[in-house]
């Protein structure tokens, strides 16, 4: 199986943060039923997505839990043409207390406005649990792939410590990077989230995942990484594209 068409599935599924949920319908068995949710990955690297109880998808869920999420790059003149990647999954509601503080911290950096309406209605966070990807990135470029997620070594205490250190001391840093890649620059960017590949920057509501020239997988290697890339001259990955 081709590495590189798994590395560019999971580089889709970061620099995109919503796709089409399509669940087993309740009230017409039989037929498929799509809705549009946006995500950011887990601890694990798998889709996590915060919906309402009383959502269509959710009584969906609830029977029947298999369901597939479809991501697509979006702003292309042919959607033939470009990658998207459906990832067929079985939801698992979070119901561990942890594990929701967990979600939570990390979904509200990506989707601050989240926060009101989940405390305020009955929403729950769900994890979509791959079981197999179908990658399409391009004509003729069809992959079945089994592996693609890859868990955050950072994720939890680590990683907001580091989010919230850039974003306070090192502004200037994050500013640079927008110019690099350019980013709009309609709103100063916060980082929102450090993984082993990249790093996401929100702008006003859209997210964009800069990967790093090398994969990081220490504290260290990805402090080296950020000074780096506050002095470079250019990016060391292709252009970033809008998540």
């Amino acid at each position: 199986m081709s590495i590189n068409a798994t590395r560019q599935a999971r580089e889709l599924l970061l620099k995109e943060y919503r796709g089409v949920l399509s669940t087993h319908s309740k009230s017409m068995p039989g037929f498929p039923f799509g809705s549009v949710v946006p995500y950011c990955f887990d601890d694990n690297g798998y889709p996590l997505i915060l919906i309402s109880r009383i959502a269509q998808h959710t009584h969906n869920l609830l029977l029947d839990n298999k369901c597939s999420l479809l991501v697509g790059e979006r702003g292309a003149e042919d959607v033939q043409a470009v990658g998207r990647v459906t990832v067929m999954a079985e939801a698992a509601k979070v119901t561990d207390e942890a594990a929701i503080q967990a979600a939570a911290q990390r979904y509200y950096r990506y989707f601050p406005e989240s926060a009101s309406y989940h405390s305020a209605h009955d929403f729950d966070f769900w994890v979509l649990v791959p079981v197999r990807y179908r990658f399409i990135g391009g004509f003729g470029a069809i992959h079945w792939l089994d592996n693609v997620a890859l868990a955050n070594p950072f994720a939890g205490a680590v990683e907001t410590g580091m989010v919230e250190h850039m974003n306070e001391d090192h502004t200037k840093a994050i500013a640079h990077y927008v110019e690099l890649c350019g980013l709009p620059k309609t709103e100063p960017a916060i980082l929102v989230g450090i993984d082993s590949e990249g790093m996401h920057l929100r702008i006003g509501h859209s997210l964009y995942w800069l990967g790093f020239g090398e994969p990081c997988n220490t504290s260290t290697q990805v402090r080296q990484a950020l000074v780096q890339l506050a002095h470079a001259e250019k990016w060391p990955t292709a252009e970033a594209l809008e998540a």
